[in-house]
């Protein structure tokens, strides 16, 4: 708890272009609890580093991601909207938090192996000790819930596995983070393969709609998404494109499934595709003209940035020093 709020972080890499998927599936859902909990939003460029990143293009996506987090809608006087390499507490609790975790552990994390297999020439350290960073990234701040996917519940496990055998040791420590059980973003898969999940990394740009994509390539690459044989508009498990058509249709317009099958009854594919993508269109420009204001403002950014930093190195340096303290370093000398 923290000014009597629950505290909840989460966070997202500074890798790769966001998609519609990161917006309706977390983004939107972050501005909708801002007001809940005690909120830290870290760009988590540490993390980025894993995978060989062009130095330039990383600051570039670092600030691109931050000033989307507030394009978006999160308030950065209300929401601690920070750069995770600008907290030394991350890496300074990592270390603390890999010697009391255990290989086998690490071992059986399937994000490692998926990585490692499509980066073989570069399977480093940070990428098999990734859970553990992460881990440090929670329990810093004290986090009660964090809001994660499917592919990252094993490191929320991990995470808990880690503060219960720390507490065990030396106290209640840390909070034992529970997973974020409020009202889940949508889900939105990929418009050429709908069983996947629309990613920043697919190969194929016309599955992913990326939140700077402009009015028209919008609308051409909802024109080519993949549908089904049925040719109508219908919710069902057997037309998984046009349920997917559907989910993103009515995330964008706030109707039901219902309300959308009733809505294009009797119309084909190509009047649902355009109005998609046009609803689409809809929620993306007041972000984008937002974004594009946040901008042309650098000194409002950097001191946001400045202002955010400076708490989240206050609110972590509170669970550091009482870790340190904990496992026997020397008192620092005031």
């Amino acid at each position: 708890m923290l000014d009597g709020k629950k505290v909840l972080f989460s966070g997202m890499q500074a890798t790769g272009n966001l998609t519609l998927g990161n917006y309706l599936g977390a983004l939107k859902n972050w501005v909708n609890i801002a007001d809940d909990y005690e909120t830290f939003y870290s760009v988590v460029d540490m993390h980025s580093i894993t995978i060989r990143q062009d130095p330039a293009e990383l600051r570039k996506r670092a600030r691109t991601l931050l000033t989307l987090y507030i394009a978006a809608g999160l308030d950065p006087e209300r929401n601690c909207i920070y750069y995770q390499s600008h907290v030394s507490g991350h890496a300074e609790l990592a270390w603390i938090l890999n010697c009391f975790t255990y290989m086998g552990e690490l071992n059986r994390m399937t994000q490692f192996k998926d990585k490692a297999a499509k980066h073989a020439d570069n399977i480093n350290a940070g990428l098999f000790t990734y859970p553990v960073l992460m881990a440090a990234d929670i329990l810093l701040y004290q986090a009660d819930v964090v809001p994660v996917g499917i592919d990252q519940m094993q490191h929320l496990e991990i995470t808990r596995d880690i503060a219960q055998r720390f507490n065990a040791i030396y106290g209640d420590v840390f909070t034992v983070p529970e997973i974020y059980l409020g009202k889940v973003g949508a889900k939105v898969m990929s418009l050429q393969d709908p069983s996947k999940k629309m990613s920043k990394s697919d190969e194929n740009p016309n599955g992913s709609i990326y939140l700077m994509d402009d009015p028209d390539t919008v609308i051409r690459k909802f024109k080519r998404a993949v549908t089904d044989s049925e040719a109508c508009v219908r919710y069902c498990d057997e037309q998984p494109g046009i349920r997917n058509l559907i989910d993103i249709y009515c995330a964008s317009t706030g109707k039901t499934p219902a309300e959308t099958e009733k809505e294009f009854e009797g119309k084909g594919y190509g009047d649902f595709k355009m109005a998609v993508g046009e609803a689409v269109v809809g929620v993306l420009k007041p972000l984008q003209d937002r974004f594009a204001d946040l901008q042309k403002n650098k000194d409002y950014l950097d001191g946001i940035i400045k202002k955010n930093a400076e708490k989240a190195q206050y609110v972590s340096n509170k669970t550091l020093r009482k870790v340190q303290k904990k496992i026997g370093f020397p008192e620092r000398v005031r």
